[in-house]
């Protein structure tokens, strides 16, 4: 049988362009069975296998471009074979070690509009409506955060010379975005100084009389901002983690600190808070750090990329008391807004604020344009404010207030379940959705309390038990939480524990359950399991 291969041509390639193939080709039956039933493809197709991932570069070690088209359909195949195959089912309910949760099947085929319609948000000529509608739904986050009136939002939700924010790829580019604000404020000209962005740091620093520059924040606070300082000419050293073995900042102590930083001829650029920390879920006392930011004289920022979604809530939204005050927030929509991702945003109090790093191009940019992109670190990017825009009138307030509340709810019903059980211990208690724990049989639980010498041998052997189970958990491919290294107050020294994210709708009781169970089971199969048995008895035996 001969077979027909792909040719490059200008016919072939406009087909390629503007038509699909038929409604029998690979292609097509992907399509037809995502729309049917999006968990049933993921179920077949995302499977769980112990390929290793030097195995799975095999399949992509080619650094050629290939010469010759292919159909789209066999590329289709090829996908599924290589890449949806080995993939992470993130919408499976058992998938719950970071946050990344099953979706609105709408999304799917508004992804495909979006595509389709292929608008840069840069530039409202290369976006038009969407650019209007970018605008709103920043007011309409704006609003949930800091909730001014309706002539607030009339003078500045499409203001020219204003802005309230920007979208952003995630909360990496927003924390950056925000403190790129701040920089630039802190500068701003004066007399000789024509401010940072001209004259660059050094000059500001010479200009202003300050020796050092820092920003502080607790030891949770995300990777993202050593980045931030590092990409701001600050030094990765600028930037002043605290620790916080309660898991939050102490106010008095960020207060300490700044003033040392100002006695000694420095100055605090930022304050950064935490609304829903990364590994634990904790919010830190917004409204105290407020308070300190104002005495310091800094920028306040609060980084609510996970926790900000909370303000939806009646019930749990007042955890976040204090945020209205921040000068600056972050915030992902792809995390508990449920869209996917790539769909971060910074809000600025001030609709003045973003103008300290507005930037214009003759061919693009121009002043007096209401492009979002004069103000934005990023240059051309997508319209994933349309996503989020569709989750707000589909879900509403009252739909996304009961999926903070769930998820809530689900995980201190999971932290119960942990502290009813013989053999886990609950590291820390949800504030949010998410929560750390650990496997400690009940023979080492008393002995942990008992002997603090004993406590000292046992918890490294924990650790390696934990990395072990959390391994072999993965590989396994039924059911996924994450693993992380806390410093906990009733420890001595950091400890290694489960992660767990419970945002994911689709999450039962049983399904949690079934987790406990099944790192139980391969617990008691793991050597490392044994030595903490050979450990308590030779102890109990001397």
């Amino acid at each position: 049988m001969s077979v027909t291969n792909a040719q490059a041509s200008l016919a072939h390639l406009y087909r390629v362009f503007t038509k699909p193939e038929g409604q029998d080709s690979k292609l097509a039956q992907i399509e037809r069975h995502l729309s049917d039933n999006l968990a049933d493809f993921l179920s077949r197709h995302v499977v769980a296998s112990n390929r290793s991932l030097e195995d799975i570069e095999q399949d992509f070690n080619q650094s050629l471009i290939p010469e010759q088209p292919q159909f789209v359909s066999e590329h289709a195949e090829q996908l599924l074979d290589k890449l949806v195959a080995h993939s992470v089912n993130t919408y499976s309910p058992r998938f719950i070690g970071h946050m990344t949760s099953a979706l609105p099947y709408f999304h799917l085929s508004l992804a495909k509009l979006l595509v389709g319609l292929n608008q840069n948000l840069v530039k409202i000529e290369t976006s038009k409506a969407f650019t209007p509608l970018e605008r709103q739904v920043l007011g309409m986050i704006h609003r949930l955060v800091y909730k001014h009136d309706d002539s607030f939002y009339q003078q500045y939700l499409h203001n020219a010379n204003r802005s309230l924010g920007s979208f952003c790829s995630g909360g990496t580019i927003a924390n950056i975005s925000a403190l790129w604000v701040a920089r630039n404020r802190l500068f701003a000209p004066r007399e000789q100084f024509r401010g940072i962005s001209q004259d660059g740091l050094l000059a500001g620093m010479q200009e202003y009389g300050y020796k050092k520059l820092s920003v502080i924040t607790s030891r949770r606070g995300h990777y993202s901002l050593g980045k931030a300082v590092d990409v701001l000419g600050l030094g990765r050293q600028s930037l002043l983690t605290l620790p916080c073995p309660n898991q939050t900042l102490d106010p008095q102590l960020a207060l300490k600190e700044g003033q040392t930083i100002l006695a000694q001829g420095g100055k605090v650029m930022a304050l950064v808070a935490l609304a829903g920390t990364t590994e634990t879920g904790h919010i830190d006392p917004l409204d105290e750090l407020a308070d300190v930011a104002a005495e310091l004289g800094c920028h306040l920022h609060v980084d609510a990329a996970w926790g900000g979604a909370t303000l939806f809530s009646r019930r749990y939204g007042g955890l976040l008391k204090g945020i209205e005050r921040a000068d600056s927030v972050t915030l992902d929509a792809h995390k508990q807004m449920y869209v996917p991702m790539g769909a971060g945003m910074v809000l600025f109090k001030d609709p003045d604020a973003g103008n300290q790093v507005r930037h214009h191009a003759q061919y693009i940019l121009r002043q007096g344009s209401k492009d979002l992109g004069a103000t934005s670190l990023e240059g051309s990017r997508n319209g994933m404010a349309m996503m989020l825009y569709a989750s707000l009138h589909i879900l509403g307030r009252n739909g996304y207030e009961l999926l903070i509340d769930q998820s809530i709810e689900k995980a201190k019903a999971f932290a119960a379940m942990i502290e009813a059980h013989p053999h886990f211990q609950l590291t820390t208690s949800p504030v949010l959705c998410l929560l750390t724990y650990r496997f400690v049989p009940e023979v080492v639980q008393s002995s942990l309390q008992a002997d603090a010498a004993l406590a000292a041998q046992l918890n490294p052997l924990l650790d390696e038990l934990t990395v072990a189970i959390q391994k072999q958990q993965r590989e396994s491919g039924h059911s996924f939480v994450s693993r992380t290294r806390l410093e906990i107050a009733a420890y001595d020294g950091p400890i290694n524990v489960f992660r767990v994210v419970l945002a994911n709708p689709l999450t039962s009781e049983d399904d949690l359950a079934d987790i406990l169970a099944e790192q139980e089971r391969l617990a008691c199969s793991l050597p490392q399991y044994q030595q903490l048995l050979t450990t308590i008895n030779s102890s109990t035996t001397c």
